[in-house]
């Protein structure tokens, strides 16, 4: 099997992987980042997104050894210094989660929206861009409010 090399949360890694593996199992299964969860396995759900050289992808269509030498951000990646990254910090106090599932996917995806659209992102934009990011536990009115809030502190 090919060797993997790249760096997650700024740290160089590598690791063994077949051809088919995709970003997500190599993630969670041989790097033990567990906050990168699968949903659906069809690119539906969003819990599965990180950013690769700081762009939001869906990890569970990306193939590991697509990502030779790039730069992986996980959920676990955010925060810096035992303090929270000003959108997770938002998520809570903006009860912006109920059960956590999608929250770690909603927080990179929002990250990524706030980086593209500024910080002074509309409503409109976040509930149009979070459309691929599935809660089953909440409505969007506490995760809108959270992402605008994140974003006012980014």
């Amino acid at each position: 099997m090919p060797t993997l090399s790249l760096k997650v949360n700024g740290k160089a890694v590598s690791g063994e992987v077949e051809g088919r593996t995709l970003l997500v199992e190599f993630l969670r299964d041989q790097l033990g980042l567990t906050g990168t969860h699968v949903g659906c396995d069809t690119s539906q759900c969003g819990t599965c997104v990180v950013h690769v050289d700081g762009k939001a992808v869906k990890s569970c269509t990306v193939l590991a050894a697509s990502c030779a030498g790039a730069s992986v951000t996980t959920i676990e990646g955010l925060a810096a210094n035992g303090k929270l990254h000003p959108m997770q910090q938002a998520f809570h106090e903006e009860h912006g989660l109920q059960c956590g599932f999608c929250t770690p996917g909603m927080i990179m995806a929002a990250v990524d929206i706030v980086k593209r659209n500024g910080k002074k992102v509309d409503e409109e934009t976040i509930r149009r861009e979070l459309s691929g990011n599935l809660c089953r536990c909440t409505g969007y009115h506490n995760i809108v409010k959270a992402v605008q809030s994140g974003a006012a502190n980014m």
